[in-house]
């Protein structure tokens, strides 16, 4: 189907191989109701009877013309408001029901909003029967008088049939009828009253050419898919007051030829409408309908009511079914009623009305997606899945579409202008399902036994002239009497010839009586012979019935069995569901305390991480401090073996003047001036540290580069000496601070003390500035260099005189030695004497920071 506005169709292209004169296209009908109230806006328009036009209501949004929209779509067959139920069916139903006698499958569903009339249609309305009741009623009218006995055919749960012979027929039959309640209903009672006026059909409807030698059996099933759920809506449930039982759902299964059915459907076998009719209304005070916005009687569920047609050859005598299970053919027709698509805003829906609307939304949709896969398939030779299984709805029917039957599509309209959104979105799904085409089915040939075997043996009656016609017979064949009448007194001939001729007919008439009396004592002894025959096979049905009773009751004591077998064995298997349910719960348990434990394990994890980068950090931070450690004690080392070796060159030069001194001079004493000259003179390489201030200038040329921070105190007296230290670019501060610290590499600190000898002794402080984990500064002390201002007259064994005089027995003073002199070194203490954390010991040792 397509609009009939202009538009250029795409060119489709065909599978290879594919053969277009054996595929039928989807028929889509449309049926139009009559409005509610005359005064009521209408969207739809009638064109004629294969067209609709839709126009936009009031208040809805313009085309670019600033015209009203309007659509046309056009189907195989538009039904006005006027058309009439019997219409209806002769041109969509009928068809289909003449193919299901024929032995092919069918389907027939309404789609469209919900309020648009589906139900109606299918179901129909008091005095106005809709197409289930008059597709039931052909179908009996076709097939009345050669539907086999009751319980003949018998269905299984593998979607096929079985024939029964005549006993176990009756078997069947007798126990049906000992039951107090029967299953099903006779089909001698009269019709419900509340339904009696739906299924009085007026016109006579009946199938062509049905098949004399063969017999029926009708076989009816109704359900419901509810939220995606399929239940038995014939299905007989006992009653508990205590602990009523909720219905439960059933399952798809696909069978031998893989056709889907539902697996432990109750399926009915029905002898007449009414009794169809009667279980149809059955199941359909089951069904779930609820009062919404839009509609009183709403259906929240879709209905299936399948008719499935058993047929069976006669046997070659024709009076019995043939005993060939492959022989029998078997057709279905589906009639569906779908619940209609609605919009939650207009029908004001909430909670489980909320919540049906969505699952019966969903499942149209899939049903759409279904036709637009196929039609994509068919048109472009595309191989896409069909995503049937997506809902219970399609997948129930997915063998129709793939070729099993026909298949026919009503599209209800409700002409209100509320409903034009609604109705232009199931217009579009039907110019989808019009371009989807279904494979033909293939007549099947039933058996190759001779036409006419039902008539064949039946006795015929002969025509009403038929008795005259013998007794004509019997009389030509006795003699001809000769004339009678006399004419003359003397005639003495006629009567002699009279008497001779009756004597012989007498005779022939005794002969006659003798043989009929002979046919008559063989018919008798026939007809002894026949009840004798009767008799037997009465006797022989007595034993074959008492045969299947005893079979019976040995089948009750298994099923007894079974039963008792059966309780076990569902209540292990309640003990087991209870078993599961626990450990599931511990398994729930178990998984959420591992995910805990996982997650536990990623954060250890990732604070290991963090703690391995700082660790890096501090690992880096502190390579990078004992490598600036080494180098300073390598060059402090190298600076102390310098001092060394220039001490022994010193004892050297002091040995080798001592040696060529003249031994008959006396040694004197000389002045400190004289030394001093002396050991100047005496000097060949200049000393690294000749005295005191040297250090200091040697240190501060080693660090010209370092920014340092000179810590003078207020109480400091200023010495007049010549030798004073001096950094270059320093930050001089009377008390240390952080800002001044933040600045600078290296710290000095002028401290200040009164000698042994009352003399003001200077010392001079170095460290280096480090920055702290927590933002801070920190110093460490690394040198100590001494200023010391003394009179010439002092002691001469003063530890601040650079040189010494030798002693009298020619050996160097203690504290001349300059190893000596340069072995004390002062560091940092906390509660040292020698002023704000200071204390002596003779070799400076770094200890680890």
């Amino acid at each position: 189907m397509k609009p009939a506005k202009a538009k250029v169709p795409r060119k489709p292209v065909l599978k290879k191989g594919s053969q277009t004169n054996l595929k039928d296209p989807v028929g889509v009908y449309c049926r139009v109701r009559p409005l509610s109230f005359p005064d009521q806006e209408c969207c739809v328009e009638v064109v004629n009877n294969t067209t609709v036009q839709l126009h936009t209501p009031e208040g809805y949004r313009l085309n670019r013309n600033g015209d009203y929209k309007e659509t046309q779509y056009s189907f195989k067959r538009v039904f006005g408001t006027h058309t009439t139920q019997k219409e209806l069916f002769d041109v969509v139903a009928s068809p289909l029901v003449d193919d299901l006698i024929h032995g092919k499958n069918g389907l027939l569903f309404t789609y469209g909003v919900t309020g648009s009339g589906k139900t109606h249609t299918m179901t129909g309305s008091p005095g106005y029967g809709g197409l289930l009741p008059r597709c039931l009623n052909m179908i009996f009218n076709s097939i009345g008088s050669f539907q086999a006995k009751r319980y003949v055919f018998k269905s299984n749960d593998r979607n096929s049939m079985e024939i029964q012979c005549e006993v176990d027929a009756l078997l069947e039959r007798q126990k049906r009828e000992a039951m107090p309640v029967p299953k099903t209903p006779s089909s001698k009672r009269q019709a419900d009253p509340e339904f009696a006026d739906m299924i009085n059909v007026q016109e006579f409807c009946k199938a062509e050419d049905v098949d004399e030698d063969s017999v029926y059996g009708v076989f009816v099933s109704y359900i419901e898919i509810y939220n995606n759920y399929i239940y038995d809506l014939l299905e007989e449930v006992q009653f508990d007051p205590i602990k009523p039982k909720l219905p439960q759902s059933k399952i798809l299964r696909e069978d031998k030829n893989h056709n889907m059915y539902v697996a432990g459907c109750t399926e009915v076998e029905v002898k007449s409408t009414e009794e169809a009719f009667e279980v149809f209304w059955r199941g359909q005070k089951k069904r779930r309908i609820a009062n919404t916005h839009l509609n009183r009687e709403s259906s929240r569920s879709h209905s299936v009511f399948s008719i499935k047609l058993v047929q069976a050859p006669l046997d070659a005598d024709g009076d019995n079914v043939l005993q060939e299970k492959e022989q029998i053919t078997l057709s279905q027709l589906s009639l569906v009623d779908l619940a209609g698509s609605e919009r939650t805003n207009r029908t004001k829906a909430e909670g489980n009305r909320l919540r049906e609307a969505g699952n019966i939304n969903q499942s149209l949709m899939t049903l759409r997606t279904c036709m637009e896969v196929l039609r994509e398939n068919q048109t472009y030779g595309t191989n896409k899945m069909v995503p049937y299984r997506d809902s219970k709805l399609t997948h129930l029917f997915k063998n129709y579409f793939d070729g099993e039957g026909k298949v026919r599509m009503i599209v209800c309209v409700n002409p209100k202008a509320e409903d034009y959104e609604e109705s232009l979105q199931v217009m579009r799904f039907a110019e989808v399902t019009q371009e989807v085409e279904v494979a033909r089915p293939v007549d099947k040939v039933i058996c190759g036994l001779t036409p006419g075997r039902r008539y064949r043996n039946l006795p015929r009656g002969g025509p009403v002239g038929d008795e005259p016609l013998v007794t004509e017979m019997t009389l030509q064949s006795f003699p001809p009497l000769p004339p009678w009448r006399l004419l003359d007194i003397n005639d003495e001939e006629t009567l002699p010839k009279l008497i001779e001729t009756l004597e012989k007919r007498h005779h022939l008439r005794q002969l006659m009586t003798e043989e009929l009396n002979k046919q008559c004592m063989t018919f008798k002894a026939l007809l002894k012979e026949f009840d004798n025959s009767i008799s037997n096979k009465e006797n022989y049905t007595q034993e074959k019935l008492n045969e299947k009773e005893r079979l019976i009751s040995g089948q009750k004591s298994e099923i007894e069995r079974l039963e008792k077998k059966n309780k076990t064995l569902e209540y292990k298997i309640e003990i087991l569901e209870k078993t599961t349910t626990i450990y599931e719960e511990d398994k729930r348990n178990l998984q959420q305390e591992l995910e805990s434990q996982n997650q536990k394990l990623q954060r250890q994890l990732s604070d290991k991480r963090r703690l391995e980068a700082r660790l890096q950090g501090m690992v880096t931070e502190t390579t990078m401090k004992w490598q600036k450690e080494c180098d300073r004690r390598v060059a402090a080392t190298q600076l102390e073996m310098q001092n060394k070796l220039w001490v022994k060159d010193e004892k050297l030069k002091q040995l080798k003047a001592i040696v060529t001194e003249p031994k008959s001079e006396k040694p004197e004493r000389p002045s400190r001036e004289r030394d001093r000259e002396k050991i100047i003179h005496r000097s060949v390489s200049p000393s690294p540290v000749p005295n005191t201030p040297i250090p200091v200038r040697h240190r501060r040329s080693r660090s010209a580069g370092s920014r340092w921070v000179d810590h003078k105190p207020a109480s400091n007296v200023q010495t007049e000496t010549v030798m004073q230290p001096h950094v270059p670019h320093a930050i001089t501060v009377s008390v240390a601070n952080e800002k001044a610290l933040a600045k600078c590499e290296k710290y000095m600190l002028t401290h200040q003390e009164l000698a042994s000898d009352g003399e003001i002794q200077t010392k001079v402080i170095k460290g280096d500035v480090f920055k702290t984990r927590g933002g801070g500064q920190s110093v460490q002390f690394t040198d100590i260099e001494t200023l010391k201002q003394e009179s010439p007259t002092g002691s001469r064994k003063r530890r601040s005189s650079t040189v010494a005089p030798a002693q009298p027995d020619g050996t160097e003073s203690e504290w001349t030695d300059v190893e000596t002199r340069c072995s004390v070194a002062v560091e940092m203490r906390a509660g040292s004497q020698l002023g704000p954390g200071y204390q002596h010991h003779a070799q400076p040792k770094r200890k680890k920071p």
